[in-house]
This record gives C-alpha cells, structure tokens and sequence, in this order.
C-alpha cells in the first residue's frame, strides 16, 4: 500500500512540474524573451487605460484621444491582489518592490477592440523584493482598454475617458 502511495505521489509531481513549465505562454517571435530568462510570476490586470483629448501632434486642428497612463490591480491566480500597475509603466508589488518597463516591441491583439500585445524590457528596479530582479515583461490576452475609434471634440479638450481593459502579465528573471 506505502509503494502504491508513493508512486502515486512521484506521478502527479511529475505531471505538476511538466504543467508548471508549460505555463510559458506562446508567443509571436517578435514578442519572446531571451533563452536565458525563465518565468518567475504570472499575473492578471484589471483596471484602466486612460486617455486625454489633445490636440494632434501632427496635425494642431485635429484633436484625438492621446494615450495618458495605465491604471489597474495585479492579481495572482487565486485571485489574490498582489500588486498595482501605473504610468511608467510602472509595477509595483504589495511587498513594495517595483519595476519600471521600456518597450521592445509589439503586435497587435487579434480583438479589434483591444490594446496591443507587448515586450518590455526592466529599465530600472526599486525596492527590495519579488519585481527586484525582473528582467522582462510581457503584457498578453488583452482585452479592451482602446482609445475611442472617433475622435474628441473642443468641448472635450484637457477631458480624460477611462477605459476598462484586462490583459495576462508575464514577468521574466534571469535563469541562475
């Protein structure tokens, strides 16, 4: 019976391991992160994408909804808040650690309505903790969180919309 139980231990840890390296989302190309990096955290955003009305950069009599900040709740898969996410773009985790992200690249979500997929790369660290020694980002499943397609009018102008979104945020470290 004691053979019986270990054996059924050794296989469902087995399979809890391969599960647990196939939580690695697939991604374009364009969108992976370096061979030497492996996921150290997983999390679900919900909040915001804000826009100001703002005159067109490129063109002064034409106003358009200009991306301002993020603005959501990070949460774990259990559904346990676990951090925040704001304009920097910046993560900060409950324990107080935060990363800052620079753009790498990205590719366009398949929902018309949603914001794009993205690879960041860590552009600075703050505090002690578990985003201290994030190396990546990488911001997929998104749902929501565009600018109106239509324009903004005068009366509008300096006005902020919020936009609800969510999106799977996958946080990379380098590999011991």
């Amino acid at each position: 019976m004691t053979t019986v139980a270990i054996a059924a231990f050794l296989i469902l840890y087995a399979g809890s391991t391969c599960a647990a390296g196939e939580m690695v989302p697939s991604v374009p190309d364009d969108l992976k992160v370096t061979a030497n990096q492996t996921l150290s955290i997983e999390a679900r955003g919900i909040g915001v994408q804000i826009y100001e009305c703002r005159e067109n950069k490129n063109d002064s009599a034409t106003l358009e909804w200009t991306f301002k900040a993020p603005e959501a709740e990070l949460f774990d898969s259990s559904d346990k808040r676990i951090g925040k996410h704001y304009a920097g773009p910046t993560w900060e985790s409950v324990d107080g650690s935060k990363v800052v992200g620079a753009l790498m690249a990205l590719h366009k979500s398949a929902e018309k309505s949603a914001i794009p997929w993205l690879l960041l790369r860590a552009n600075s660290h703050s505090g002690s903790g578990v985003f201290s020694r994030i190396e990546s980002i990488q911001r997929l499943n998104t749902s929501g969180g565009n600018a109106p397609a239509e324009g903004c009018s005068m009366e509008q102008l300096g006005k902020e919309i919020r936009i609800p979104y969510k999106a799977s945020y996958y946080f990379y470290v380098g590999k011991p």
